[in-house]
């Protein structure tokens, strides 16, 4: 499933972030074939994953800088941001300048509870924690949260490390692939 936050206004901007016209999600063809078995393992156990992000053209990431340099606009703190400062995203690394998103192997994803054949809603596993929260209960060695909300961060490491993505250490949500076929290169084209 695919529901990228930055096409909507479901994210720490509070808008449509620059650069993102579809939902629709773009992956290194590398990136792409082992997150497909990411998937195919998950839906043995009766789980998917869902997509919040992939490729992010580097004018997203432009607009988040300047989003963060806006000391006025605060219109998210209480939901993506609570315990810290915005003049402290940058300085955090909550937001960092070059994304490795722009080169096309990262992922940001979440797992959800496949819904029954009659059903249409699917249902999120509970990580402790939204999705971009920008706290240290986003990291993935935080240990202030449930066994099972623990173990649900557990098995999506687990099985995105399986297929060669490795995690980043203050997103419990987010996974680069190790081999990643642009390492160097990070891409500007819009998102439609």
């Amino acid at each position: 499933t695919i529901d990228l936050q930055y096409f909507s206004s479901k994210n720490f901007v509070g808008r449509q972030v620059k650069g993102y016209k579809a939902n629709k999600a773009f992956l290194t063809k590398e990136a792409a074939h082992a997150l497909y078995f990411v998937q195919k393992d998950l839906q043995k156990i009766g789980l998917s994953l869902i997509v919040f992000d992939a490729y992010r053209p580097t004018q997203a990431v432009d607009d988040f800088i300047l989003w963060s340099k806006d000391l006025n606009d605060t219109k998210t703190k209480k939901t993506h941001y609570p315990n810290i400062e915005k003049n402290e995203i940058l300085k955090k690394q909550y937001i960092l300048k070059k994304s490795s998103h722009s080169r096309g192997s990262s992922v940001d994803v979440t797992l959800i509870k496949k819904p029954k054949p009659n059903e249409t809603k699917y249902t999120f596993l509970d990580m402790g924690g939204r999705f971009d929260l920008f706290d240290e209960s986003s990291h993935i060695t935080y240990k202030k949260i449930t066994s099972q909300q623990q173990k649900n961060r557990q098995l999506l490491s687990r099985t995105m490390k399986k297929y060669g993505f490795k995690p980043y250490t203050y997103e419990w949500w987010h996974f680069t692939l190790e081999n990643e076929p642009y390492s160097n290169t990070y891409f500007n084209f819009i998102v439609q």
